[in-house]
């Protein structure tokens, strides 16, 4: 590759039907700001920094936009991507989690991770991280 070309990860992008709502139950969860450009476009992103400062989460209008199904079945909507979110307290992140508009997922497959649905039935899954959050080099904010 050459020198003079710059890559950076910007952000993950997630498909649904309204943007701003999405954004907000993203913003809440992840005690985040967030901003709506159009109907069709919004940025969650980490509080304090410049947009693009830190990768966040896009999120874009698709009016076809239809759920996927969790855990997958074959000829139903497969899942795309989804978010790992590292917590320090499982069970009151879950509790957090549905406050703020997520459901838990019926099936569950770990005791290290719950698997959750956002609002519009994009999976995340809260991962119990302690041991890797308390050491030095892991950076939460």
């Amino acid at each position: 590759m050459k020198d003079d070309v710059k890559i950076k990860f910007y952000a993950v992008t997630i498909d649904c039907k309204e943007p701003e709502e999405l954004a907000k139950f993203y913003a809440k969860l992840l005690h985040w700001d967030y901003m709506v450009f159009d109907k069709d476009y919004a940025m969650v992103y980490v509080p304090g920094s410049c947009q693009g400062a830190y990768p966040g989460i896009t999120i874009q209008r698709n009016p076809n936009y239809v759920p996927p199904v969790w855990p997958e079945q074959p000829g139903e909507q497969q899942i795309m991507e989804h978010l790992d979110l590292a917590v320090n307290d499982l069970e009151a992140a879950v509790e957090y989690a549905k406050e703020c508009g997520a459901t838990e997922a019926k099936d569950q497959f770990s005791d290290s991770w719950r698997v959750m649905i956002d609002p519009v039935g994009h999976p995340f899954c809260l991962c119990r991280m302690k041991e890797v959050m308390d050491s030095p080099q892991f950076g939460l904010l």
